[in-house]
């Protein structure tokens, strides 16, 4: 029994022309050509740089909070002495060396000056374009070399109160007062120290000249970890004082 079939021919897609004859347009990273990656624009890479800062940040919220849950716990907890077989009050607050203070104002100096680098690389005329920036603008006033150094001397600062505390008997095994200040003083100076490395790659991203959409968004998310950080020393102050 013989079969017949037929072939049909299928052309390739074509990208239909308006009235004009104009191509639809295509998003950034596109060639002239219309090939090429195409890369997300600038609000778009922006959001997605503060969402995984959010998310990172998170999980040091949560660090700190149940820090805190442990330091308010432990005040009222007393403890078996060896010696007599009672349990006594071994919670011996402490005095803050008054250097915490002058840290503090150093950290929310630099805080400041982070917020002017942010505002200063950052295009205020459109928040869905990429910044129009230039290295030369950004070497006007070098807030985020002057905010990276006030950075350092906060830390020295952290530093030099650790070692007045000891010169005063207290270390970190002294009392359990003393082991959470330690504590806590000590991992947010660990963080900072993340925020000083996110300094050096902002400086360097502007040294290799990358993009000024690029040097925005990694400044803007510096800018506001560093807030963070701010933010987290002032409450830990707090509760060092006003919570013993």
């Amino acid at each position: 029994m013989a079969t017949f079939s037929t072939t049909a021919t299928v052309e390739d897609p074509r990208i239909s022309l308006g009235n004009d004859d104009i191509l639809p347009p295509i998003r950034d990273g596109g060639g002239n050509d219309g090939s090429g990656p195409r890369l997300p624009d600038y609000a778009t890479r922006l959001r997605r740089a503060r969402l995984g800062l959010l998310v990172a940040l998170t999980p040091v919220l949560m660090l700190f909070v149940s820090f805190t849950s442990a330091y308010v716990v432990r005040q009222g907890l007393p403890t078996l002495d060896p010696r007599t077989n009672q349990l006594v009050r071994d919670w011996i607050p402490i005095t803050l060396p008054k250097l915490l203070l002058f840290n503090t104002g150093v950290l929310i100096v630099s805080s400041l000056f982070m917020e002017f680098a942010r505002r200063q690389i950052k295009d205020p005329a459109s928040a869905t374009t990429a910044p129009r920036a230039s290295v030369g603008d950004q070497s006007r006033i070098p807030w985020l070399s002057m905010t990276l150094v006030l950075g350092l001397v906060f830390l020295l600062g952290q530093w030099t109160a650790w070692r007045q505390m000891a010169a005063n008997g207290f270390y970190v095994a002294t009392t359990p007062s003393s082991s959470f200040v330690y504590l806590l003083t000590g991992t947010h100076a660990i963080h900072l120290m993340g925020g000083v490395l996110a300094l050096f790659i902002a400086g360097m991203a502007s040294l290799l000249r990358r993009s000024a959409a690029t040097r925005s968004i990694i400044v803007d998310v510096t800018a506001w970890y560093w807030h963070f950080m701010a933010a987290l020393w002032i409450y830990i102050l707090c509760l060092l004082e006003f919570a013993s």
